[in-house]
């Protein structure tokens, strides 16, 4: 028996309203192709991410406060430096970089859902 499938189930086509998804899926395969070192922090970085998601929380203030935000990377250094053999600066370093592109993503996602609702 044939298996083909028919033209229209082998490209994905868009759906009208359906960006949300669609930049959701291409933000997890970005992450997917993180090197070994951001793959290992991510956890870290999403759990602390998980711990400021509340309404109020600083993390969607119009301008994060820089000090919170330098103690927020200092608790996921702490917590990820026991794993890293020669951890340094520049482990700070991409644990800003990082946490601040999921703080910009989370932001943006908690504004979408906010013009939805109201």
């Amino acid at each position: 028996m044939d298996q083909r499938l028919p033209f229209y189930m082998v490209y994905q086509m868009p759906v009208y309203g359906d960006d949300d998804r669609m930049l959701r899926r291409d933000y997890a395969y970005m992450k997917s192709a993180y090197p070994d070192t951001a793959k290992r922090l991510l956890p870290f970085i999403e759990e602390e991410c998980d711990r400021l998601a509340y309404d109020g929380s600083m993390m969607f203030d119009e301008y994060p406060d820089k000090l919170q935000l330098r103690l927020m990377c200092r608790r996921i250094y702490d917590k990820a430096e026991k794993d890293e053999e020669n951890p340094g600066g520049w482990l700070m370093d991409l644990i800003q970089v990082l946490a601040f592109q999921e703080l910009c993503q989370r932001r943006c996602e908690h504004r979408s859902y906010r013009k939805k609702i109201y």
